[in-house]
């Protein structure tokens, strides 16, 4: 465990007891207070029923609370996407997004304060990088999020860490929030119903294909050659296509688990026929699958028309490269891709809470 990990939405049942300031506690307690916390997600430490009155006094004394956050604001956007702005206690905010659907709910989670990436087409690097998320901040996002489902009788189906920060720069505690969201003591969500996203982290990348995981993995590529790729996306400079491709070639060799490369396309940048066709060209024969999303607005970029998406999406396909068009959820509250930011937590009073 990570010295900094000292909230208890970050600890696993055998860690609770070695946390408690006044001595270990029995192993079957501290899987029952990890079932209240992560199958139940519960709220509170009180909630706990079949605890007993002293240890719950323990657990308050030395976590004082069962989440590192607290919600500032709730909006909702006319087509049901929930976005929400958590203070944390650590210091600074982001932003959680739940995407509901009638057989699926997906939370779209952050890993950090900012981003230091700086992609070109996504506002949260424009703000720059403040802190990395603890593994307990990670996960907190997903059981406040469950314990709101629970009231509806609803359970998180899918989490995808496409939130504020570059997941892979904050490798040990995201893997430590996979590890804690797999437990068949907790949550138990299989890790095929997880995403990891990357803005192209070679290294990373080769180390995710050796944790034995079987989480999906997906890769922005906004572009197929190098010159346009860095001029979006400062890491091509440290990480160039031929890096970044052997290391997702290395990961589907391990993992046999095919990769979601996210292609964002931007009007009169990146959408014509001719990027399309080298699209194609550099994928054919991989075990993957691109992601068209159009642009979502945060700067002077522009969406392409629909026609002009689908007769990229045909280019691909003719190339024999599975190919989707993601559906734009949440734009109105600015909780679409690319859309998240840390905001001024003064300037939310008023969102729907």
């Amino acid at each position: 465990m990570h010295l900094s990990e000292r909230h208890i939405a970050g600890l696993f049942p055998e860690e609770i007891g070695r946390q408690l300031a006044d001595g270990e506690i029995p192993a079957y307690r501290t899987r029952q207070v990890f079932a209240w916390l992560h199958k139940h997600a519960a709220a509170s430490f009180r909630e706990m029923e079949n605890l007993p009155r002293d240890l719950i006094a323990r657990l308050e004394k030395a976590f004082h609370s069962v989440w590192p956050l607290e919600l500032v604001t709730r909006r909702i956007s006319t087509d049901g996407t929930e976005k929400y702005l958590f203070a944390l206690r650590g210091g600074g905010a982001v932003e959680t997004v739940l995407l509901p659907e009638e057989k699926r709910q997906t939370i779209c989670i952050s890993t950090q304060v900012g981003c230091a990436m700086n992609c070109s087409f996504c506002a949260t690097g424009k703000g720059g990088f403040e802190r990395n998320l603890s593994a307990g901040e990670i996960v907190a996002q997903v059981l406040f999020v469950q314990n709101r489902l629970k009231a509806e009788g609803k359970v998180l189906s899918n989490i995808v860490y496409m939130g504020m920060g570059e997941p892979l720069a904050n490798y040990d505690a995201v893997l430590r929030s996979v590890r804690l969201i797999n437990h068949p003591q907790g949550l138990d969500m299989g890790a095929r119903r997880l995403t990891i996203s990357t803005c192209g982290l070679a290294p990373q990348i080769r180390s995710l294909a050796e944790e034995g995981l079987q989480v999906n993995l997906a890769v922005s590529l906004p572009a197929a050659d190098d010159h346009d790729r860095s001029a979006m996306m400062p890491i091509n400079k440290v990480y160039p296509l031929e890096e970044l491709l052997a290391a997702c070639d290395y990961y589907t060799t391990q993992t046999n688990r095919r990769i979601s490369y996210e292609y964002a396309l931007i009007s009169g940048i990146n959408d014509g026929p001719e990027q399309a066709r080298r699209l194609g060209e550099l994928l054919r024969g991989r075990l993957c699958h691109v992601n068209l999303i159009p642009i979502n607005p945060v700067g002077p970029e522009k969406r392409p028309s629909g026609q002009r998406i689908a007769q990229f999406a045909r280019v691909l396909e003719r190339a024999g490269i599975p190919v989707s068009i993601r559906k734009e959820r949440g734009t109105d509250i600015e909780a679409a891709c690319g859309q998240l930011r840390q905001r001024s937590l003064g300037g939310q009073a008023n969102g729907r809470v």
